[in-house]
């Protein structure tokens, strides 16, 4: 009896690692394309590393498009299953009039997640200071630059007229380019934006978000087709990122930079910590990730006021809110 016992016991130590094994291979595989890799998006790294998406049955395979161009094109490919991007890219394409084209079925943040630097300390800047200077804020006809161009249009100023918005310079490289001298400002995100302060190479003057107000800034996008054939792996997605708003609401900024912190490995901790305390107190969150009518009323106010927007765009030809409803109530 001795000898059957061990025999089953030994059986049971070899099978468990394996059963371990076979229960990740179980998990659904989504390919996501980030249009950048921000503390901006904390959320969804907290649902990666607190192994929120696992619990959900899903695994996550994160790259990054450099662009929201980019990330489109990953989508509209078929390379990625889920884009987080700039909502504009849905609008451009939905007027290409494609047959089966992406829709926002969840918007991640509600404001503009860029800080604007300068090389020079400015403790009383003023948004009118920006005349007569050249600034790097992102591709043409992308958001950040048209959100930028609205602002201060708001203000009295005109692109071309008081100052000049450089589009020549990759948004994944803007940062390079003002370091080696290029522009008078440039627009960053976080932790970039408090790690290099922090360094002495810049000084934080302002915030895009604060100034500008809500906008649907970052959505996460996919084809209508995979919404339509995936909608419990969609909201599956959506539950993972509403755990990850919970724990952020419970836990201090310390606490959450301690969970993320694999996702930037090359920052400290305090320059994460302080990004999103930077972000936090903007709003930057969409806490419902549910998109209204009245914000991308605004997003196309913005596109139409560069020269962007061939026509306007129903609501509710772009916009599916059904699943992040069922989530989030």
């Amino acid at each position: 009896m001795k000898k059957i016992m061990l025999l089953i016991l030994s059986l049971i130590i070899i099978v468990l690692p394996f059963s371990g094994c076979g229960d990740k291979d179980d998990l659904k595989t989504i390919e996501l394309n980030e249009v950048t890799h921000s503390v901006f998006y904390a959320p969804l790294y907290l649902a990666i590393e607190n192994g929120y998406f696992a619990e959900e049955g899903l695994k996550i395979n994160l790259t990054n498009g450099g662009g929201a161009d980019n990330s489109m094109t990953a989508v509209l490919s078929g390379s990625a299953d889920i884009g987080l991007m700039g909502p504009e890219t849905v609008i451009y394409v939905y007027n290409q009039n494609k047959a089966d084209y992406p829709k926002v079925f969840g918007q991640l943040t509600q404001r503009d997640g860029a800080f604007l630097v300068s090389r020079n300390d400015e403790p009383d800047f003023e948004w009118t200071d920006l005349k007569d200077k050249e600034i790097l804020a992102g591709r043409l006809g992308g958001v950040p630059a048209m959100t930028f161009e609205y602002i201060l249009k708001e203000l009295g100023l005109t692109n071309n007229v008081d100052y000049t918005l450089n589009f020549d310079v990759e948004f994944n490289l803007m940062t390079s380019a003002f370091i080696s001298g290029t522009a008078d400002y440039c627009t960053v995100f976080e932790p970039t934006a408090s790690e290099y302060e922090q360094a002495g190479t810049w000084h934080i003057v302002a915030s895009v978000g604060e100034q500008g107000g809500d906008i649907p800034y970052t959505s996460f996008i996919a084809l209508g087709s995979y919404i339509e054939k995936n909608a419990d792996t969609i909201k599956s997605f959506l539950k993972a990122i509403k755990k990850a708003h919970e724990f952020m609401n419970t836990h201090t900024e310390l606490e959450v930079a301690e969970a993320i912190v694999k996702q930037f490995p090359s920052t400290s901790i305090k320059s994460i910590e302080t990004s999103l305390k930077n972000y936090k107190a903007i709003e930057a969150w969409k806490t419902d990730l549910q998109a209204t009518e009245n914000s991308f009323t605004r997003l196309q106010d913005i596109m139409e006021n560069s020269g962007e927007l061939s026509a306007r765009v129903p609501f509710d030809k772009i916009v599916d809110n059904s699943l992040a409803q069922e989530v989030f109530g």
